[in-house]
């Protein structure tokens, strides 16, 4: 019998009336069975956040920070066991769940660190001006309010993270609700916490239906939001709440450009590989992922045969062999539409140079060419282990190629000219550019977040440690300056 999963309310365990399946999208087992809050839970968790936001912000840092120490280590300690049940739960091949672990254990770490150093405090003198004289302004940051965190599917235990760790380490209550695909991750997360000497309702970790949660999103108590998810849901949140903080990290259609100085065979072997190997990862199923390949004409020919090389050799199968690459996506029905998406492309004059064929909820890694501007596939984000190919005629064209997208999430490019790299900087309308690798990067302590329809604000421990709270003056007078 499946093991039944509570709930976290207010720091500790609890059940509710129903439960709902956790099922692997590779076999379509039972991963296990999750508790689901009432309305009257809801309520008590988000009262508890509001009640408890003057003494969460009030302790010592190294009160916080110990506890977000324990839970690094803590996951550490149990890096197989939460890795195997992230591979049960989303279909992530072992390999990849494993990075994810060690991804956690930095952002809780990177969050004890913060805690320790944040908000010490900014002095400035306003003896500038005669009127100013004897005077001496103090900015610190204060929590703006409790926290309603909203995680996706794709990195089930990093991104609960993500929202988690620095609201603790700026002291601001939160109310987690992991994706209903994946909760298992999140709610491990709590397993951890609760270990903590952390106040009761400084955290929950709600696992509420999705069409429960337009009365949290509401709830004036909570006011400040951070999703990561699609841009459809992102917005619609953003536009129902108009005097909220919103954080929103959404899709994106990340390209890879190969300029024509990354020439040798070594360039294009490397490019190609992370190309492939990075369009593949995870299903697909990153912001981040390779979608869009933009090459200069003076290599394309070249690199293009690697490219389809690299990404046959992609293992794709069972998520728990070692050896896997690429395993299912979340869903038959992502499958499907990624299906339709290639099909459609293709019926429009798209060329099929691999895969575009799907088992169930396995898609085989696919690359296309040719593909029409207007297709669904050139548009948005696929989601999914597909990347179509452009040639273009020089650096310009390039850039260009790649800002034609309403996202701007990350881009790459592969080139070795110093030059080049600040241009693209300065040219690439997305919020991080990467210089010699694919745009998949991504640092969990660095800002994180994209332009345009990419979403607002970022993440990143200290960069959403500063989007929860917010600055506040303390103007000393008859100071012997």
């Amino acid at each position: 019998m499946a093991v039944t999963h509570a709930f976290w309310l207010a720091g500790r365990q609890a059940t509710g009336e129903d439960t709902f399946d956790v099922t692997s999208p590779w076999d379509g087992r039972l991963v296990g069975k999750v508790s689901v809050p009432t309305d009257a839970q809801v309520e008590e968790a988000v009262a508890a956040a509001y009640a408890v936001q003057d003494e969460f912000a009030a302790p010592p840092a190294h009160v916080r920070a110990a506890a977000l120490d324990h839970v690094s280590r803590r996951l550490v300690e149990r890096t197989e066991e939460i890795a195997q049940l992230i591979s049960a739960e989303n279909g992530k091949p072992i390999k990849w769940a494993r990075g994810e672990v060690g991804r956690a254990v930095s952002v809780f770490r990177f969050a004890a660190e913060e805690a320790r150093r944040f908000n010490g405090g900014e002095a400035q003198r306003l003896d500038t001006d005669a009127g100013g004289q004897g005077r001496l302004a103090l900015t610190r940051r204060f929590p703006k309010g409790a926290v309603l965190g909203i995680a996706p599917f794709n990195f089930p235990l990093n991104l609960c993270a993500h929202k988690i760790a620095p609201a603790i380490a700026a002291g601001v209550p939160i109310i987690l609700k992991p994706a209903p695909a994946t909760p298992l991750s999140g709610l491990i997360i709590g397993d951890l916490l609760a270990g903590s000497e952390l106040p009761a309702g400084s955290w929950s970790i709600l696992p509420v239906a999705n069409d429960h949660m337009p009365a949290l999103v509401q709830d004036e108590r909570l006011p400040v939001i951070s999703f990561t998810g699609s841009e459809k849901v992102g917005y619609a949140i953003m536009d129902s709440v108009p005097r909220k903080h919103c954080t929103l990290e959404l899709g994106g259609n990340g390209a890879a450009v190969v300029l024509g100085d990354y020439a040798s065979d070594a360039d294009l072997d490397w490019a190609a590989t992370r190309i492939a190997t990075f369009s593949n990862y995870q299903g697909g199923q990153s912001c981040i992922s390779v979608q869009r390949v933009i090459a200069d004409a003076a290599v394309y020919d070249r690199l293009l045969p690697r490219i389809v090389a690299a990404v046959e050799a992609q293992v794709t199968g069972d998520p728990s062999d070692a050896k896997t690459d690429v395993g299912p996506l979340v869903s038959e029905a992502a499958a499907q539409r990624v299906e339709s998406w290639v099909q459609e492309a293709v019926e429009a004059g798209a060329t099929l140079l691999t895969g575009g064929k799907r088992d169930g909820a396995s898609y085989a890694p696919t690359v296309l060419t040719d593909v029409p501007a207007d297709t669904t596939i050139s548009c948005e984000e696929v989601f999914g282990p597909v990347l179509t190919v452009t040639k273009v005629d020089g650096e310009a064209a390039a850039f260009a190629a790649a800002n034609d997208s309403k996202y701007g999430l990350q881009a790459g490019v592969f080139t070795h000219d110093v030059q080049v790299a600040f241009r693209a900087h300065r040219a690439l309308e997305v919020g991080g550019v990467v210089i010699g690798d694919v745009p998949s990067y991504r640092a969990d302590q660095m800002p994180y977040g994209g332009a345009k329809q990419s979403g607002v604000g970022r993440e990143g421990v200290k960069f959403a440690m500063d989007d929860y709270t917010y600055e506040r003056v303390l103007v000393l007078t008859g100071l012997a300056l």
